[in-house]
């Protein structure tokens, strides 16, 4: 998804007839470049290449979940269009001159969508419910570093660490506040309040038809005030093909394109190209070859640096993303201040790949061209999701990995299945995945090896000690160039260790209808959807929603 549905969560409708029909669409493309007054109303319509495990984001852990949720649920803090903190729910804060306490000052007369108030007892309840050692979230470890924590009025939270924690207020960004009324006394990992919220922010849940779509409504009790778009409703879509079609018969307002729609199929079509505004950026996310370190033969270093040999990264960044890519060679955005400029992706080097597989023992005794040990043929199957880059690039790895021994089996599996199944469980031999980062630089989560409990984001198995005294010193390190350095260390040893290969960071190629206004042509660091809550549909140009209305309730 494209960084401004990461942010705001943006949805699709049902396929209706009237939808598409010559007779709801603008008159003419005039229409569509003219601009008009900000007005509220109307519905936004878009795909969604996942659906949502759950909207109990925070213990779902992926971002399908993660960009509906968004929609429904605030947290204390957020960013800006700069990508600094400024107040949600919290009026203001206050650090300690000792930097280990926090004290965060709620805004007044805020309320649930139910019309319950919203306050600090509710923060308190969520850290509570996140420090719980039998909830099953990633994200726990972050909020276990307070050892105290406080609700002494209705409009006060204030937490306590036991020595300063440097990525602390960006923890609070990443909080979604829960209510305490509707979940107490309830067991987090299974409630139905994940399928049926209740938040406080822009929008509220309407309907949920599974395999379908999901539908959210305007808040009247919205606590940052109303967004100007009624409905965001988004159907379940994972072939880009079928979405592009979608786009094209005018029945979704926005998608994320792929390199061949971006470069190839819509440049093509005049008329679409007149309907569309597209928007580039390189955003926080990376795509990798992941093994599972508990199993053999990826317990060997030298395994995993031939594999890194093996791959040529530009083959794929050229043939999978048509040139549309970077390379990657640490865990963070290329360009930014915690990506270690003096590393470099491993050179494509079959020589170097083959002396470091005899050098694990892998030779072929047989002749049929499959390296093998103790007569274990070198043999290994990789997993991803249904999205097509992923299942491309595992293609492409297949046949590079080919030509030194390696043979290669994919199965590609539907996101729900394919996150609980096998990521959670670590029942997987090598993964296709990606990584989608937000602006602050710790991965505790995702490389400490305390991390790996079933539902963490350690599933792959990793365990240096090294990395880990890093990643410890790195969250205590208040000094930005001081911590930059321990984080340039820390993607040196990653990158050495090769716990997966990375193999791109792709350009997000977003279209969005130019019936929707509002939207920045310039994107901002964090984004063009920083401010999606204005984005606006002007009247003139609205899809004719009665039927729309008709098809979709609110049961």
């Amino acid at each position: 998804m494209p960084a401004l549905f990461r942010a705001i969560g943006i949805f699709a409708l049902l396929t209706l007839a009237s939808c598409g029909s010559s007779s709801d669409a603008p008159r003419t493309n005039a229409d569509l470049d003219r601009h008009y007054p900000p007005e509220s109303g109307g519905t936004l319509i878009d795909a969604m290449s996942a659906e949502p495990s759950s909207l109990l984001a925070m213990l779902a852990g992926e971002s399908a979940s993660s960009s509906v949720a968004s929609n429904i649920f605030n947290s204390l803090l957020k960013y800006d269009k700069n990508l600094e903190l400024e107040g949600e729910l919290a009026q203001s804060w206050q650090v300690s001159g000792d930097q280990k306490t926090i004290t965060f000052k709620l805004k007044p007369d805020m309320k649930w969508a139910d019309g319950a108030p919203l306050t600090s007892t509710d923060v308190l309840f969520t850290w509570q419910v996140m420090t719980d050692d039998n909830t099953q979230t990633p994200y726990g470890a972050d909020y276990k570093l307070v050892k105290h924590a406080e609700a002494p009025d209705p409009f006060t939270f204030r937490v306590t660490y036991e020595q300063p924690y440097a990525p602390a207020l960006s923890s609070w960004a990443g909080l979604q506040v829960l209510p305490k009324h509707l979940l107490e006394g309830q067991n987090i990992n299974t409630t139905t309040f994940a399928r049926k919220p209740v938040g406080s922010h822009y929008y509220q849940l309407a309907e949920w038809k599974h395999g379908e779509h999901i539908s959210l409504t305007r808040n009247p009790n919205a606590t940052q005030g109303q967004a100007r778009i009624d409905r965001l409703v988004s159907r379940f879509i994972p072939d880009p093909a079928a979405q592009f079609l979608e786009l094209m018969a005018d029945n979704i307002d926005t998608m994320n394109l792929n390199p061949i729609q971006s470069a190839r199929i819509l440049p093509a079509r005049e008329e679409l190209n007149q309907r569309v505004a597209l928007y580039k950026e390189l955003g926080n996310a990376y795509t990798y070859l992941g093994f599972n370190l508990k199993h053999a033969p990826f317990d060997d270093k030298r395994v995993r640096q031939a594999i890194n040999y093996a791959i040529n990264k530009q083959e794929l960044i050229d043939g999978v993303l048509l040139g549309l890519g970077e390379p990657v060679a640490s865990p963070y955005k290329p360009g930014t201040r915690w990506s270690n400029p003096e590393l470099h992706p491993y050179p494509h080097d079959i020589e170097k790949a083959k002396q470091l597989l005899k050098e694990a023992g892998f030779e072929d005794h047989d002749g049929d061209g499959i390296l093998d040990k103790n007569g274990q043929p070198f043999q290994f199957e990789i997993l991803t999701n249904q999205n097509p880059d992923r299942v491309k690039a595992a293609t492409f790895i297949q046949r590079q990995l080919k030509q030194v021994g390696i043979k290669v089996s994919i199965r590609q599996l539907e996101w729900a299945s394919f996150i609980g199944r096998y990521i959670k469980t670590g029942d997987f031999q090598a993964v296709v995945l990606g990584w989608s980062l937000g602006a602050e630089p710790d991965q505790f989560n995702i490389w400490h090896s305390s991390q790996q409990a079933p539902g963490q984001f350690n599933f792959i198995g990793y365990n240096n000690p090294e990395v880990d005294r890093l990643l410890e010193q790195g969250r205590l390190e208040l000094d930005p160039d001081k911590r930059m350095k321990i984080y340039h260390q820390f993607a040196k040893i990653l990158l050495d260790d090769s716990p997966m290969v990375y193999l791109y960071a792709g350009y997000e190629l977003a279209a969005i209808h130019k019936r929707v206004q509002g939207v920045d042509n310039t994107s901002p660091p964090a984004g063009i959807g920083y401010n999606s809550y204005e984005w606006y549909i002007p009247a003139p140009l609205r899809r004719d929603e009665i039927s729309a209305r008709n098809e979709i309730s609110d049961k």
